[in-house]
């Protein structure tokens, strides 16, 4: 293998990864084309590469021709997105031990969140989420606290692709509302799922800034002890740990 010229690393391992970066930035597709403009390699070289990655299962032809990322990749970015919820715990035990409350650690997984970290309340009655859960990000804090952070058009691709079920009868159900709670969401700077997902649960939530993938906390639990004093006592809380993790993994790179 060739030596990389710009970092010093395996010229063709970095190659592997900026196509991957490549289908991922379009949307998880790319056609070889695409790949070939925005890679600036060579036909051949691509053709060699996506043969590899196709044969391991990281990527995948599509029956137009185009690639897509494959179900290999799914293991890898499980395991490592538990590996950052195990991560996070200690700052999420925190949260529990100031609010007395369930803290947790979700991200964009796809069009939908998955839950990867948690610290449980001791409380008898509270909130409960198992990690590795997936979810919609429309009806729960941490998912609006995601879908804040993102561009329009990714929200209405993302939300869109999924539909907006109304499990409750606060859940919010159209496009117009929910870019309207979102647009709150920017200004005030944390999301509330206010019993949207499950009657008598309240949660307040809050995007980590500098996340390497859309990520947020939340606190949560039953609407009698979560109130809107809890939600004065919990925001600073909620983001002087955002703060914390967005600082540990930046330092982790």
């Amino acid at each position: 293998m060739t030596e990389g010229k710009a970092t010093g690393g395996v010229q063709s391992v970095e190659r592997v990864f900026d196509l991957l970066n490549i289908i991922t930035a379009s949307g998880g597709e790319s056609s070889l084309s695409e790949l070939a403009a925005k890679s600036e390699l060579p036909l051949p070289t691509i053709h060699r590469l996506l043969r590899t990655l196709v044969f391991l299962g990281y990527v995948r032809q599509l029956p137009n021709r185009s690639y897509a990322l494959g179900p290999g990749l799914i293991r890898l970015g499980y395991t490592a997105s538990l590996q950052l919820g195990a991560h996070a715990q200690p700052v999420l035990k925190k949260l529990v031990d100031q609010l007395g409350e369930s803290a947790n650690m979700a991200m964009l997984d796809g069009h939908m969140v998955v839950y990867v970290g948690q610290a449980q309340s001791s409380q008898s009655m509270r909130m409960f989420t198992e990690v590795g859960r997936r979810a919609h990000t429309h009806d729960t804090g941490v998912g609006k606290a995601i879908l804040a952070t993102l561009p329009e058009s990714q929200v209405i691709s993302i939300v869109s692709s999924m539909g907006m079920p109304t499990p409750t009868r606060k859940s919010l159900g159209t496009m117009e509302d929910l870019l309207a709670d979102l647009e709150k969401i920017r200004e005030r700077g944390y999301a509330i799922d206010d019993e949207e997902q499950e009657v008598g649960v309240r949660c307040f939530s809050m995007a980590l800034p500098e996340a390497p993938t859309p990520t947020a906390i939340s606190v949560s639990g039953p609407v009698s002890r979560v109130d809107w004093d809890f939600g004065e006592r919990a925001v600073p809380l909620l983001r002087e740990a955002a703060d914390e993790l967005s600082a540990q993994f930046a330092k982790a790179g």
